[in-house]
């Protein structure tokens, strides 16, 4: 397999002194894991939709604002 980096991230990579080939390999498994997780994530949000019903447009507000306010937060505590 043949991969082409554009010549900035060849630069990135070859004057950091990183390892291409695990670099590669790490940013593959990530995104293929993030697209399992959003595709779970989907199918569960249409089994929850078709179960429930849709939500309202004053419980997506809700839902929104929540998210926001999560979002927003700096004092995040470790484990």
């Amino acid at each position: 397999m043949q991969v082409y980096l554009p010549t900035d991230l060849y630069e990135i990579v070859k004057g950091s002194g990183l390892s291409a080939s695990e670099l590669l390999q790490e940013a593959v498994r990530t995104e293929v894991r993030r697209r399992k997780l959003q595709s779970a994530s989907r199918r569960y949000t249409a089994e929850l939709a078709a179960e429930v019903g849709q939500p309202t447009p004053r419980e997506r507000a809700r839902a929104v604002a929540v998210a926001q306010r999560i979002a927003g937060r700096t004092d995040r505590k470790a484990g």
